[in-house]
């Protein structure tokens, strides 16, 4: 799989952009690579790459994060820290973009840096499944926001749709016709295709790569929820 020196991640809401960020510097550093990632979500406050924080740096991995990332701060805001990204050549950034685009606004301060060097990968995580991306169109519209709010035009298509614990090698099969049709309409190919280790193993051969995920997990302490490590898509 080629890399480029910057890969960003940004799609709708619950697209499973954190996972696939926190997967693909894994499998960076497993190639013996310098990997720096950032967290750029000062939307949702929630789903964090910070939950993976052991994790990669287990693997060797920088993370850059919110200053409250992983507390009720509603608002946290990103550190200087993360121009490092732009700034550090030697390395390869990987960018986990907040949501829709309000959360990719945050991306706009890099954007002289990222388009000078020209050495990225803007994909767009798209999740067929989800209420408010359920048509290649709709997908399209979202696709244009973001795009709109950062002054970054994507490059690629990651296919992450799934079904949570309910995902099987039929449920990513079924999106390929969803996912062709946006590659079409986008005028952008499908990079790669996500999905647990366990359905990745079962699916067959298809015409783009296949990263096989393992999903992080997030604790749960809220009243409504029982407590206890789960994994998440998002």
């Amino acid at each position: 799989m080629e890399h480029k020196r910057l890969t960003l991640f940004a799609g709708h809401y619950g697209s499973g952009k954190t996972n696939i960020a926190v997967n693909y510097a894994l499998a960076l550093a497993g190639e013996g690579k310098k990997v720096c990632i950032a967290d750029l979500d000062i939307v949702n406050p929630y789903f964090r790459t910070a939950d993976s924080r052991a994790e990669l740096t287990a693997a060797g991995i920088d993370l850059i994060s919110p200053q409250y990332a992983n507390t009720n701060v509603d608002l946290p805001a990103l550190p200087a820290e993360s121009y490092r990204l732009v700034q550090d050549k030697s390395a390869f950034g990987i960018m986990d973009i907040g949501g829709d685009d309000r959360g990719a606004y945050a991306l706009g301060r890099f954007k002289p840096y990222i388009l000078e060097e020209n050495n990225y990968r803007m994909a767009f995580v798209a999740n067929c499944y989800r209420p408010l991306t359920r048509t290649p169109e709709d997908a399209l519209e979202i696709m244009g926001e973001i795009e709109a709010a950062c002054g970054i035009k994507f490059t690629c298509i990651v296919n992450n749709s799934n079904l949570c614990d309910e995902t099987t090698p039929d449920t990513l099969l079924a999106s390929l016709e969803f996912i062709r049709k946006l590659s079409q309409l986008s005028g952008l190919p499908v990079w790669m295709h996500t999905a647990t280790q366990a359905v990745a193993a079962e699916l067959p051969e298809l015409d783009e790569p296949v990263m096989a995920m393992k999903l992080q997990e997030k604790y749960f302490d809220l009243p409504t929820q029982k407590s206890g490590n789960r994994p998440m898509w998002a």
